[in-house]
């Protein structure tokens, strides 16, 4: 029997409101993709790049195009010639491991080589706000080991590092990582970084726009930088050599489990520290980007947390994500 793909699309209200530099979301549209073969069924799902002009509706087209292949066997590097990275490639390609897990009887970390996953430190976002907001939020999370708060607000960065030295006197004994989300542009990064580091912040991701990484050539970082929209794929690594310390690592951005740990292999080999991302997503997204948490320093995983999750998704405790279970992927 040839293998069966159905494909659609799922909404998930925001818990609140999610703030980055770039707009507001109250709600994500994501795109599950399940692939069956006789009994055994394997699920995965994406959520669109929005910046790079994606949508939920044209992933699922995508997804859709290939249902013959699939039928016919399609391997996970097929996906790789048959899809750009994206969120499309990622919904198929978690779905086929997802499928040959459950078809072998081994866990995906198990095929992996890895080591029986444990429950995991996640950051937990702060969305970018004024300042009393974002003191409302940090001490609304006190308790929590790492906090990842989104800045670029219109006031710039002098606003931004008011902001985190808030968040500093709100949550002391919180580790803190922050995103620029692109917004710093143009402006004395380097002076920044060295007002942040006194603040405790131990990763600034992507403060210029991708595209204009060469503005980071002579800054001396005392904050280490986080490539997060300039870096995809393996592709990407080239332009931020030299610029950047760490690489995001989001199964979105990767198009999928087999491309994101490509991606980290290639990026240890060039001496690059990895961050583990997710977009808004629900913890079916999260479970295989977990695959690739374990093998990195920085864990960014609390996706679901932002949202009203699937059930039986994934538990979180205090400030640790735990591994995924059979039941839910993998």
């Amino acid at each position: 029997m040839a293998r069966q793909l159905d494909a659609r699309i799922e909404h998930f209200p925001v818990q609140g409101q999610f703030t980055i530099a770039r707009g507001s979301k109250t709600h994500v549209d994501v795109v599950v993709a399940e692939i069956r073969d006789g009994e055994v069924q394997g699920r995965g799902e994406g959520t669109a790049i929005y910046y790079k002009c994606d949508s939920a509706e044209a992933a699922l087209a995508a997804i859709t195009g290939c249902a013959d292949a699939i039928a016919a066997g399609a391997s996970r590097a097929d996906l790789l010639a048959l899809l750009p990275a994206g969120a499309a490639r990622n919904a198929l390609d978690c779905a086929l491991w997802d499928l040959e897990a459950k078809q072998s009887g081994l866990p995906v970390w198990q095929r992996l080589g890895l080591p029986q996953p444990q429950p995991m430190l996640t950051a937990y976002t702060i969305s970018l706000g004024d300042v009393d907001a974002i003191v409302a939020a940090a001490t609304a999370a006190r308790g929590r080991e790492l906090l990842k708060i989104k800045l670029g607000g219109a006031d710039g960065p002098d606003g931004d590092v008011a902001r985190v030295a808030a968040v500093h006197r709100a949550a002391p004994d919180a580790r803190l990582i922050v995103d620029a989300n692109e917004a710093w542009g143009g402006t004395d990064i380097e002076r920044t970084l060295a007002r942040l580091a006194p603040l405790g912040v131990e990763l600034v991701e992507q403060p210029v726009p991708a595209g204009r990484d060469a503005e980071l050539d002579g800054v001396r970082a005392a904050v280490p930088l986080c490539a997060d929209e300039s870096c995809h794929t393996r592709d990407s690594l080239d332009q931020i050599i030299g610029r950047y310390r760490f690489i995001n690592i989001k199964l979105d951005k990767a198009g999928g489990l087999t491309e994101a740990l490509a991606l980290r292999h290639a990026a240890a080999t060039r001496g690059l520290g990895v961050m583990t991302g997710c977009m808004l997503c629900t913890s079916l997204a999260i479970a295989p980007a977990f695959m690739v948490a374990m093998q990195g320093s920085f864990a960014d995983l609390d996706g679901p947390l932002l949202i009203v999750d699937r059930p039986n998704g994934l538990r979180f405790a205090g400030s640790d994500v735990w591994p995924p279970q059979a039941a839910l992927w993998g």
